[in-house]
């Protein structure tokens, strides 16, 4: 029987919220609709918006860019520090990092043995035993409060086990369009008991060869193989699943 191979923080959360959703995705490979073109009143889909943000964000703090656009202009002072910090080569930006079973680092390209993949925005190097992790967010803040932090703690353990001097790690969620931050502090030693449940969610996953359905009316909303008649302005449904509600 065929298993998902490897996972990431968002795969987890969409294979929790229905593993069967995420074998048609994964294992299956079938294929989702064109979502077409952005729904009435706005001008670009929220995960595009998303990565052109993120693009923009990541020329500027490189220098290929010399303004900030508009969605990030309440962290203007900010960018310019990361800008500064770069510079000095304290920052690693945009990157993927990858992990076998064992999570121990292993190369982007290293198909054979990448279990989890971390994509970081940004990772700033305070000193020897202390670091930063930053990720933009363009969404709201409210009502995403515990996925968030679940999602830290994951990128916390993700730099502590890439860079074992480590000691305290930051992790800072920028909410773009509200001038808000979240920030948290983790130790090792916390991260360490944090990590056991980690683990056992990412093998559950990545050992599932049953992929149990889970239809409900929230979960199926936005699915994009539930059926046909039902599809909304965020989704067009292929009807691929014979669960879907």
């Amino acid at each position: 029987m065929d298993r998902i191979k490897s996972w990431s923080y968002s795969a987890l959360d969409k294979y929790e919220t229905c593993p069967y959703m995420m074998k048609l995705n994964r294992v299956d490979k079938v294929p989702e609709l064109d979502r077409g073109p952005p729904p009435p009143g706005m001008k670009e889909w929220p995960n595009d918006r998303g990565n052109r943000v993120h693009d923009a964000a990541e020329m500027f703090v490189r220098g290929e860019r010399t303004d900030l656009i508009k969605e990030l202009k309440h962290f203007e002072p900010e960018f310019h520090k990361m800008k500064e910090l770069y510079e000095s080569e304290m920052v690693a930006l945009e990157d993927m990092w990858c992990y076998d079973e064992n999570w121990c680092a292993v190369d982007k390209e290293d198909f054979k043995n990448i279990w989890l993949r971390v994509k970081l925005d940004a990772g700033v190097f305070i000193n020897e035993a202390h670091a930063a992790l930053i990720d933009y967010k363009t969404g709201k803040k409210f009502g995403n409060e515990i996925k968030h932090a679940k999602q830290g703690q994951l990128y916390a353990i993700s730099m502590f086990m890439r860079y074992p001097e480590l000691l305290v790690v930051e992790v800072e969620f920028w909410y773009l369009d509200h001038n808000l931050m979240y920030r948290q502090k983790y130790t090792r030693k916390q991260c360490l008991i944090f990590w056991r449940t980690w683990n056992a969610k990412g093998k559950r996953m990545t050992s599932d060869t049953e992929f149990d359905a889970n239809p409900n009316a929230h979960n199926c909303r936005f699915c994009p193989y539930g059926p046909e008649e039902s599809s909304n302005k965020w989704v067009k449904k292929n009807g691929k699943c014979k669960f879907g509600v």
